[in-house]
């Protein structure tokens, strides 16, 4: 029987990216429970698929509505014609979801880690999280989780991709994002299905956000746009940095060696810590912000960390490529091909000498 699996998609929270994924495979390691939601959910996707066309021409669609999907599919033909992403049928539909997510997103650690307890499955190989098209059946797995002791988050999620194996449609979830971000975020699927590679998720992601972040200045350039803002990115980059750190002295922390309840102690000091640095960092550097409050104040544990970082690892190399590359994006696909067919310590190698010239460059 044919073996699918849906794999990463960004969402920012609150511009900061998650992945959703989805599995639909069978094989010993999946429940029945767990293929039969998906294969539920996927196929409602497909069932409730409108052409954007036949919504956009349709006299009963809320005339914003049409105006965004017909935006998107001009963004949709850019990333083809001008970005040399794959000429498909996919973000050409539309479906209206009627609920604010369309997967849940499970992530789970050890309860004294900062690695993922993986899920892995044929094709695309291991992933730090297991998607839901329920809420309720996303917080029963999650419970399971915790019964056992496991730190655990579920995070909800306005889009996912198939990588390809099906034509992905623009969701009415993510329309809660502005328009550079939905027409962005199509870039960046299209670019996964152009390029992946199994079992290395932030070779995946950085290639794809970059694709994704470059994309979108060109696509902004060749409407007469200004260059965006540069402020938010600012503001997620350091926010992502402080729990960054947070995530090193937590990984310290456990190599340790201490007994559980001075690590148990000790947890609790460093997320305070993180707290208060947070804050200090907030009136310092972004006064008046307070959009990252509530993610601070709720609780935190080892799985609500794990998706910093992810979509971001390579993507200064990925910059170099392309500069070499003369800006040319068959030039550089060929040069993220050659370096997707490298075994997987030899292309981290490569990437982090780009990634050293590239921070020397920055600083002369």
């Amino acid at each position: 029987m044919s073996r699918f699996r849906f794999v990463p998609q960004p969402v920012r929270f609150p511009r900061l990216i998650v992945i959703a994924t989805v599995g639909l495979v069978l094989c010993a390691c999946s429940s029945l429970r767990y293929y039969t939601q998906a294969a539920h959910g996927q196929g409602e996707l497909v069932i409730h698929r409108r052409a954007v066309s036949a919504v956009v021409s349709d006299p009963a669609t809320d005339p914003k509505l049409a105006a965004r999907l017909q935006l998107a599919q001009q963004a949709r033909r850019f990333a083809s014609e001008r970005l040399g992403l794959p000429d498909n049928r996919s973000y050409t539909g539309y479906v209206e979801l009627h609920r604010p997510y369309v997967v849940w997103n499970v992530f789970a650690t050890p309860r004294f880690s900062v690695e993922a307890v993986p899920q892995c499955f044929p094709v695309t190989g291991c992933v730090a999280y297991r998607g839901w098209f329920s809420e309720v059946d996303a917080k029963a797995d999650a419970a399971k989780l915790q019964a056992r002791g496991d730190d655990v988050w579920i995070g909800g999620v306005p889009a996912y991709s198939t990588l390809g194996w099906f034509a992905d449609p623009i969701l009415s979830s993510m329309l809660r994002w502005d328009d550079d971000e939905l027409d962005s975020t199509i870039f960046h699927e299209l670019a996964h299905q152009l390029i992946y590679v199994k079992d290395d998720t932030a070779f995946n992601e950085s290639f794809a956000s970059f694709v994704q972040t470059e994309g979108l200045r060109e696509w902004r350039q060749s409407r007469g746009l200004q260059p965006q803002d540069d402020r938010a990115q600012a503001m997620d980059d350091g926010f992502t940095g402080l729990v960054l750190d947070l995530r090193e002295r937590l990984k310290t922390l456990y190599a340790s060696g201490v007994d559980q309840p001075t690590m148990t102690a000790g947890k609790q000091r460093e997320i305070a810590a993180f707290r208060v640095r947070y804050a200090q960092w907030r009136d310092h550097d972004w006064p008046n912000d307070h959009r990252y409050d509530d993610w601070v104040a709720s609780p935190i544990n080892n799985a609500r960390l794990l998706p910093f970082g992810l979509y971001d690892q390579w993507t200064p190399a990925f910059a170099v490529l392309f500069q070499r590359a003369e800006r040319s994006w068959p030039a550089f696909y060929a040069e993220v091909r050659q370096l997707a067919r490298m075994p997987e310590q030899q292309r981290h190698a490569e990437l982090e000498r780009d990634q050293r010239a590239r921070g020397a460059a920055l600083s002369k």
